[in-house]
């Protein structure tokens, strides 16, 4: 069976670290084109089975080059040891006219240089995930998500209050100043909830709005 091609020019995914791993792994099991970029024989070679990769140091423009790197319109630079590195390969892609240069940052400072030198998007993993297990630790939350500009998506439990109410009847929005967007019961799909979805005790649901006021929803 052919596989899906979703974007023809494909993600060229440079550094094979836990990161970049991760990224290339997974849009090669979702039928994306990669190619991957790693200087270490030792991981070029341990990942070899899974997706293209080409041994080379991407800090050298002319070998991102001889690589095929122009060939691609997204590139994930998942180099996180070495600022340097991280620094000369996002620069590097940034003069080979890439369209779209996404970067792994482990600190803020490292973050504005990215960015500055012409990174579109910035991603901050070690950040994101403990904030996310803090949050989890801190409260009923089961997951947490936090998007842009303060407004997050947590899961959790529903609180005692709203169980055996339709979100009509239990005024979340109007109360509380969020929104159930969802809800998962035991055995069922995941659906959208409705004014006359009734929350149940066993019940899984997903809500949406500010990041404080999730906080304060979650810990009645």
């Amino acid at each position: 069976m052919a596989r899906k091609q979703i974007d023809d020019r494909g993600v060229l995914v440079v550094g094979l670290g836990r990161f970049g791993t991760a990224i290339a792994s997974t849009l090669d099991g979702l039928g994306r084109d990669v190619l991957a970029i790693e200087r270490d024989p030792d991981l070029a070679q341990q990942w070899s089975h899974r997706f293209r990769i080409i041994e080379a140091d991407a800090t050298n423009v002319d070998a991102l080059e001889q690589a095929g790197a122009r060939d691609f319109s997204v590139a994930v630079v998942g180099i996180g040891t070495s600022l340097e590195a991280s620094v000369l390969a996002t620069a590097n892609l940034v003069d080979l006219g890439m369209s779209q240069i996404w970067a792994k940052a482990t600190s803020r400072s490292h973050g504005r240089i990215l960015r500055r030198i012409g990174a579109h998007h910035v991603v901050y993993p070690e950040f994101d995930a403990g904030a996310r297990v803090a949050h989890m630790l801190s409260s009923k939350m089961l997951d947490y998500i936090e998007m842009e500009d303060g407004f997050s998506i947590i899961k959790m439990r529903p609180p005692r209050d709203i169980q055996g109410f339709t979100t009509a009847e239990s005024k979340v929005r109007e109360r509380f100043g969020v929104r159930i967007i969802g809800v998962k019961s035991p055995g069922q799909p995941f659906e959208y909830t409705t004014p006359e979805t009734k929350i149940g005790p066993e019940d899984v649901i997903i809500v949406s709005g500010d990041s404080s006021l999730l906080e304060k929803f979650a810990n009645r």
